[in-house]
């Protein structure tokens, strides 16, 4: 079995190009952010302070983004769109840390390339930024906040999972499974062979990221991925305690999105709906807890609190 260990130890260490981890990892507690882009920022604005609740703030990394903050600690990036931006709307995401600093040493010494210096901002949060193995930006983040309290008329404080497109499941596994240690919490998908969605949560938290699987063994060929399609694919969820009282709240002070849908029982056992920002990407709504049996698989962590 030691054997086994250090063989399987070997080859995660080979897939990254990376040493083996020099000793423990700092805390990866759950999300911190999501980062778009936008055509139109007047009118992501109004989507994000009046349909959500979210309050608008400075954007220490870009001067010329928004945050709009859901909580004190977790909050959306809306960045301007750079000319010739493609047809996809994700510009990073960013998972929490106890130790940036550390967490970037410690990955360094892993023998992980790109990592993006330290940077501080004027409250004193502490991030770096680096690519995942397909590509995608991600950053750590070392909030200052004392607390996490929910914005006041937010429709939700809490972001519990962010989801993107994913092509090969394997290279990322080497990444935020084997590596960082995230942990399997629920897989599934519409046809009985394929695998659309995989749920891994974070090493030291209850948050998940969702891999949104496309290509070979997905219901979703890589043919049919437009614009639309990746805003539905590369998303953010907010928790609810109580999805029908969510969106009464919505309906009631005429806060709905033009394109939304939902209510609807998702397969993992959850009441979602999902509304759409301007630009499309999807912010889906989300029961914290299961209220029936998931199909395709079972929970093997916790599920998220309120």
């Amino acid at each position: 079995m030691a054997r086994r260990i250090t063989v399987l130890a070997c080859a995660a260490a080979a897939l990254l190009g990376a040493k083996a981890p020099p000793g423990p990892r700092p805390g990866i507690t759950g999300i911190s952010h999501l980062a778009v882009y936008a055509r139109d920022m007047a009118k992501s604005e109004h989507f994000y302070t009046h349909v959500l609740g979210a309050r608008k703030g400075t954007d220490p990394e870009n001067p010329a983004g928004v945050r709009y903050y859901l909580s004190s600690r977790q909050f959306v990036e809306v960045l301007p769109a750079p000319a010739g931006q493609g047809p996809s709307m994700l510009a990073h995401v960013a998972y929490a840390t106890t130790d940036a600093a550390t967490l970037r040493a410690w990955l360094a010494a892993s023998g992980v390339s790109g990592l993006g210096a330290m940077q501080r901002s004027p409250e004193g949060d502490r991030w770096f930024a680096l690519r995942d193995p397909e590509g995608n930006g991600i950053q750590f983040v070392q909030s200052a906040s004392a607390d996490a309290n929910a914005v006041p008329g937010a429709i939700s404080g809490r972001i519990i999972h962010v989801g993107y497109a994913v092509h090969d499941r394997a290279k990322q596994d080497g990444m935020y499974r084997r590596l960082l240690g995230f942990r399997p919490y629920w897989y599934g998908a519409f046809e009985p062979d394929k695998v659309d969605w995989v749920s891994q949560q974070t090493p030291d938290g209850r948050d998940w990221l969702e891999y949104m699987m496309i290509g070979p063994g997905s219901d979703v060929p890589l043919t049919k991925v437009d614009a639309r399609q990746l805003g539905v694919l590369n998303h953010l969820s907010l928790g609810v305690p109580n999805m029908q009282a969510a969106v009464t709240t919505l309906h009631r002070e005429d806060r709905l999105s033009p394109r939304h849908d939902g209510p609807q029982m998702g397969l993992d056992g959850k009441w979602q709906a999902n509304l759409y920002d301007p630009d499309g990407t999807r912010i889906e709504l989300m029961e914290f807890q299961p209220v029936t049996k998931p199909c395709c698989s079972s929970f093997t962590a916790e599920s998220p609190i309120g």
